[in-house]
């Protein structure tokens, strides 16, 4: 799953949707593999692309080291070869040590980098129309079940 973003042009890149981010944490470095075939699904049906995928793990001592991808478990099954080659550049060796920081020690992470391919026609549209990005986030999951739970609570105690 090679990526291309080193082939493309300045109007390519003018072409391409916005890009995220995001660090998984595996708590004691158990790493089964469920969410592997979700992401390969998502790139084939074309909604993500992959620039970057690297694994980062933390020591006891709190020492940060980077993962081969081939065997990422160590075990020989976790197959993810598929993966290989998925570097873009934008991901150095300062941002693996970064991303590691935020790591409880004992533990490894997945650190990937994707495009999403589903909203590049709305961002072309946006660029062409004179307009450009000047803040994103993310909310997590837990922010919005807490927020359902506090909505919830203040509708029971107005009925």
């Amino acid at each position: 799953m090679p990526n291309d973003l080193d082939q493309e042009t300045g109007d390519d890149l003018d072409l391409m949707g916005p890009i995220d981010y995001i660090v998984v944490e595996f708590p004691g470095s158990r790493m089964t593999g469920e969410g592997f075939p979700i992401l390969v699904d998502l790139v084939d049906r074309g909604l993500i692309r992959i620039l970057d995928l690297a694994f980062v793990t933390k020591d006891p001592d709190g020492s940060i080291h980077a993962i081969d991808i081939r065997d990422i478990d160590g075990d020989g099954e976790l197959d993810l070869t598929v993966f290989e080659g998925a570097s873009s550049g934008l991901l150095g060796e300062e941002d693996l040590d970064e991303a590691g920081t935020v790591l409880e020690a004992g533990s490894s992470a997945g650190i990937l980098v994707y495009e999403n391919v589903w909203a590049a026609p709305f961002a072309r549209a946006v660029r062409k129309g004179g307009g450009q990005l000047v803040a994103s986030g993310r909310i997590p999951v837990q922010a919005l079940l807490a927020a359902a739970d506090a909505d919830a609570a203040d509708t029971g105690a107005s009925a």
